[in-house]
């Protein structure tokens, strides 16, 4: 409706809501948008905001890229809006309508000094569609190019404008998702403030695989994801031996678009196997000589030690967080959500592929989704977690217990002493639904006398004293709770919000001796920062909390006993619940299935 400029009563067939209800949530979105972005955003651009515009794109390789109707930066900075009724506007009230421009009419802009091709430049440009007039500042798309040089340069400049249009999908798609004891302890840590997002290098063209990453697929085999620019062999060449590859695997290729904005690189996963335990296996991909590789296969008996973190993105702290992991060895890495932050921002998706590939091309990733892999947009991208499915394809269809899902699956991992349940917090959970009956079956295949140990990740937490996201997860914890209760699952991990906790064993909101721990730990050094306010007073069941960012070692040492070891913070012993004689008939203490 802002976008067309046209009244609600046209669009309320397209979008099934009714004219007021239109009325009514565009009052809300533009309501929504003032009071969160006003103080930065919806403002005139001062001395300092030029400045900053100008300091980041200079020259002739990086240049500001602009729309009349909406000036905006490739940084997604929206400097100007205006929007008018479609076709009563022209060239000239859209340019009076923009401070920008109008002190541009004036002979006043900010001072930019550059050359290009021998020619030097005082004034900055901006690019613009053909409706706009013949100004020497104004460069538009050339309309019909002949030649590779121009047809070159016509790509660029349509590429670089329709990075305004983003910024107006993200902006939209940002706003809607908004409208979307004496023993406890409660430390006084406070994490620094969110460091910024990482710049990575460029993936290296051609058929040179990169965001190389891992998982398991059953008990003897292994997933091996990568990306390619060009077309290449969905190949991978493996051996016990650096440089030798008597195996081969041979796997599929993908690749999906974005908005029309974004097309993603040649996508490939192959299964390697049967492998050895505890073995390493040096691989390369696409048969490209220049990059090999090497992982290591899970062990098939305890103790076997998993790390766990949430929420990781790609800043600063994401790089220390991956530091600390790497410095310590361990068998597998489960991430409950939220992996690179693109948010709806495709590139960002390669750039964190590149910036976990050291870790995720040597141990298995096993992750489920979050909030930020949702990425729809009603109507533009109907189809939710279309980057996520593409890019991190889990053995969702494998084992006794095939989920039919990407977004929530199992297996087992130490010879089948541990059992890990993936589960989605984004996806139907009520009873009834497709994955409330999968996990019922799951459960129900369980034998505790074989697999002592039971763990379940959710990215949205169940249990919760932090003043963020509360509640989020009480419908699936209403729906699924008893299911795991039933089972004697041992422990349940989740994501979401940016800090530390664990509570004592719960069930029903109360302490029960049968249910699970339950962990929190939802900041590996994502760009939102941490989550510092704590309800008070600490509930009885939240044994500690502490707004940190990092990650924890679930160590599983033998068959009674896990070790659980988020930093120095905090470790504490579970005692499986299969050991426990008081739990072998939890049904008959209150939890039904």
């Amino acid at each position: 409706m802002l976008a067309y400029g046209i009244p609600g009563d046209i669009v309320d067939e397209c979008v099934r809501m009714s004219e007021s209800t239109c009325l009514l949530s565009l009052y809300s979105f533009c309501t929504a948008v003032v009071e969160v972005f006003s103080p930065e955003y919806l403002k005139e651009p001062n001395a300092a905001d030029t400045e900053r515009l100008l300091g980041r794109y200079k020259g002739h390789v990086k240049g500001a890229t602009v729309i009349l109707e909406v000036v905006a930066s490739q940084d997604l900075w929206i400097w100007h809006s205006f929007f008018g009724m479609a076709g009563s506007q022209n060239d000239i009230s859209v340019l009076q309508r923009s401070p920008v421009f109008a002190r541009l009419a004036e002979g006043h802009s900010p001072e930019l000094n550059f050359e290009l091709n021998g020619h030097h430049y005082n004034n900055g440009y901006y690019l613009a569609d053909e409706i706009y007039p013949q100004w020497s500042t104004l460069v538009k798309t050339i309309p019909n190019p002949q030649g590779e040089e121009t047809k070159f340069a016509s790509v660029l400049s349509t590429t670089a404008t329709g990075s305004t249009a983003l910024a107006l999908i993200v902006l939209a798609a940002f706003v809607l998702s908004m409208l979307s004891t004496s023993l406890a302890v409660t430390s006084s840590y406070v994490r620094p403030r969110p460091r910024a997002t990482l710049s990575l290098p460029k993936d290296a063209g051609g058929q040179t695989p990169t965001q190389v990453h891992i998982s398991t697929v059953g008990h003897d085999e292994m997933r091996v994801t990568w990306i390619t620019e060009d077309d290449a062999p969905a190949v991978v060449e493996y051996g016990t031996t650096s440089g030798q590859y008597p195996f081969s695997a041979t796997g599929t290729t993908t690749s999906y678009s974005y908005l029309a904005l974004y097309h993603s690189g040649n996508i490939h996963d192959a299964v390697v196997g049967p492998l050895k335990p505890s073995t390493t296996y040096y691989y390369r991909c696409s048969s490209d000589p220049s990059r090999e590789f090497s992982f290591r296969t899970p062990p098939a008996s305890l103790p076997f030690t998993f790390v766990i973190v949430g929420d990781l993105g790609q800043t600063g702290w994401t790089k220390s967080t991956l530091q600390h992991i790497a410095a310590t060895d361990y068998d597998m890495l489960l991430l409950p959500g939220d992996l690179s932050y693109a948010d709806f921002l495709q590139p960002r998706w390669d750039s964190y592929g590149r910036l976990v590939e050291p870790l995720a091309s040597a141990r298995p990733w096993m992750v489920t989704e979050g909030n930020h892999e949702i990425e729809r947009i009603p109507l533009l991208e109907p189809r939710a977690f279309k980057a996520y499915n593409a890019r991190w394809r889990m053995p969702y269809d494998a084992g006794d217990s095939p989920s039919g899902s990407n977004l929530y699956y199992s297996f087992d991992v130490a010879g089948g002493m541990v059992h890990v349940i993936m589960l989605g917090s984004y996806t139907g959970f009520e009873a009834g639904t497709a994955q409330h009956e999968w996990l019922r079956g799951d459960l129900a295949r369980i034998d505790r006398g074989k697999t002592p140990f039971v763990v379940a990740l959710v990215h949205a937490p169940w249990y919760n004293s932090n003043e963020a996201h509360q509640g989020e997860g009480d419908d699936m914890r209403d729906a699924m709770e008893a299911l795991l209760r039933a089972a004697r699952v041992d422990a349940v991990f989740a994501g979401h919000v940016h800090a530390y906790e664990r509570f004592t064993r719960v069930y029903g909101g109360m302490e029960d001796q049968c249910g699970p721990v339950y962990v929190t730990i939802g900041d590996g050094g994502n760009r939102e920062g941490l989550a510092d306010e704590y309800i008070d007073p600490q509930p009885k069941t939240s044994v500690f909390r502490e707004a940190s960012f990092g990650h924890g070692r679930l160590q599983v040492v033998n068959a009674t006993h896990d070790d659980d070891q988020p930093v120095v913070a905090d470790q504490v012993w579970i005692a499986s619940l299969a050991s426990n004689p008081d739990c072998n008939n939890p049904a008959g203490t209150g939890a039904q299935a």
